[in-house]
């Protein structure tokens, strides 16, 4: 009984970040043969195979909102409220394929994803042009990014890693955001902060970084028994963002509720997950 309650829970959060292709394009990542980017040694390795990704993508989200023009790129091109689910199974495959595949398929990713960006550009509302393949915004995604997925993976992680495997997974992701279209990306958590710290004279909530919050933590596009499940993910999401960023998203802190109620509720999850989505052992 309780073997086919993890095998149903596992096939449909599998199901919810992967698409229905999802268990192909998993054979396909991870058992076609051929040099990879990582080897399984890797940090980045380690991370990006965590339950812990569930939380640090909900906090890269809101974070990566608060750049205006990355924002306005968002909001004007990639359809996050009319196909959530298909912008997260689109970017999750992203991760994978960068992660696990071969170098071939992680390059053709990169290479379609940076096709994708020449194509996207405008204004926004304050008459302000954007290109999503200019390189500094890019590279505000990318420190985003990297920065959210690290603190989930250190509070939450099965096995968190000491501070030369972070900064070891920062020089990994490093490596992808190069093939993007970077320019110098951060090698360690040090330059990572200094990066976040650099980009924050040009941060500010706009109201569509606002509305993205309200969608992404009140509205989830989800049946009322799965919403209490996400409610307790992205509460833990909030209380990973930096203060500086909660503030400008107007989600103050709660102290005791967090240490007390929120934090703990983060790790059953991430425990939960973990156990639906790994495979049991064979007798």
């Amino acid at each position: 009984m309780l073997t086919d309650v993890r095998e149903q829970l596992g096939r449909a959060l599998f199901r919810r970040v992967a698409g229905p292709g999802g268990p192909a394009t998993r054979d396909r990542i991870h058992h076609t043969p051929g040099p990879r980017w990582f080897g399984p040694d890797r940090p980045i390795r380690t991370v990006h195979g965590d339950a812990s990704m569930f939380i640090g993508g909900l906090t890269a989200l809101l974070l990566q909102s608060l750049h205006p023009l990355a924002m306005a790129a968002v909001a004007g091109h990639s359809g996050y409220r009319g196909d959530p689910w298909g912008r997260l199974q689109r970017t999750s495959t992203f991760l994978a394929v960068t992660t696990y595949g071969t170098a071939e398929d992680a390059q053709r990713a990169v290479d379609h994803v940076r096709g994708i960006h020449e194509r996207i550009r405008g204004t926004t509302t304050g008459g302000v042009p954007y290109r999503a393949a200019d390189p500094h915004l890019l590279g505000w995604v990318h420190a985003a990014e990297t920065d959210s997925f690290l603190r989930a993976h250190a509070r939450y992680g099965a096995r968190p890693l000491d501070t030369a495997g972070y900064d070891a997974y920062v020089a990994d992701t490093a490596r992808v955001a190069e093939a993007l279209g970077v320019t110098d990306p951060p090698r360690n958590r040090r330059e990572l902060s200094e990066r976040l710290t650099a980009y924050r004279p040009e941060l500010r909530a706009t109201p569509e970084a606002r509305a993205a919050a309200r969608f992404l933590l009140l509205r989830p596009p989800l049946p009322l028994p799965a919403r209490p499940f996400y409610g307790g993910l992205a509460a833990n999401a909030v209380t990973l963002l930096p203060s500086w960023a909660r503030g400008m998203l107007w989600l103050p802190r709660v102290p005791v509720v967090e240490d007390f109620a929120v934090r703990p509720t983060g790790h059953a999850l991430t425990r939960t997950i973990r156990w639906a989505m790994t495979p049991p052992r064979q007798a």
